[in-house]
């Protein structure tokens, strides 16, 4: 069987983001964010989008093009402290902003791609967190129900990919990538390097291309990549 060649360019891979979309975005920081995909979602111009992402990056890069424009109307993170611009949009009541402890975001999007509702954590009981959520006791001890994350599309970043669309991270910019994989309708990566089908090793793939909807191959690094630029 001949396996689907899953390579466009960034910007017909985009078009398919819609007005009021949900969408996911690797990274950890700068590691692992797919800066180039972000730059041509800004272009696009999609608007009333919710995104996913653990940060909001730092003004003047990555999520915060995004705010720039005007396209965010939800944002789903753990902190916002490295981007005092983000932060006032929040405060001004511009943007609603949902906080998650970390672990918690990553396993609320672990239960999107496995098929579950949610999961139980006692993480943030009696907090800001637990507002609106519900409480249930399980063997004697009450739980949070943290409801699970799923998005329209997801936009990851990869240092190897191949045409069907496996990917290869690297260190630590795997991260939130592998997760948001597995819980998006719509799967849009961006390579550093594309491999011909069978050049990566079986045991380097991190994301397999049946989770990979499109595969585009990046030219010129810009210089948000610079911090994990080997």
């Amino acid at each position: 069987m001949k396996l689907p060649d899953k390579q466009c360019s960034i910007e017909s891979a985009i078009a398919k983001v819609k007005d009021g979309d949900t969408v996911m975005l690797g990274g950890f920081g700068v590691p692992g964010t797919p800066f180039m995909l972000i730059q041509a979602l800004v272009q696009h111009g999609a608007r009333n989008l919710t995104i996913v992402k653990n940060d909001a990056n730092e003004p003047g890069m990555g999520v915060d093009h995004l705010l720039q424009a005007g396209l965010v109307a939800r944002l789903i993170t753990t902190h916002l402290g490295l981007n005092a611009h983000a932060i006032g949009l929040m405060n001004s009541g511009a943007i609603t902003v949902e906080f998650n402890a970390q672990g918690i975001l990553a396993e609320r999007i672990r239960a999107g791609g496995a098929g579950l509702g949610g999961v139980l954590s006692d993480i943030g009981i009696g907090t800001e967190l637990a507002e609106g959520k519900q409480l249930v006791e399980q063997d004697g001890k009450t739980y949070l129900i943290e409801p699970a994350l799923r998005a329209d599309v997801a936009l990851l970043h990869e240092d190897r990919a191949d045409s069907f669309g496996n990917l290869a991270y690297v260190a630590t910019a795997r991260n939130f990538n592998p997760l948001m994989a597995m819980a998006a309708d719509c799967v849009i990566a961006e390579a550093e390097a594309m491999l011909p089908l069978g050049w990566l090793v079986p045991d380097d793939i991190h994301t397999t291309g049946v989770f990979v909807d499109h595969v585009a191959t990046l030219g010129a690094l810009s210089k948000e990549y610079a911090v994990v630029q080997r």
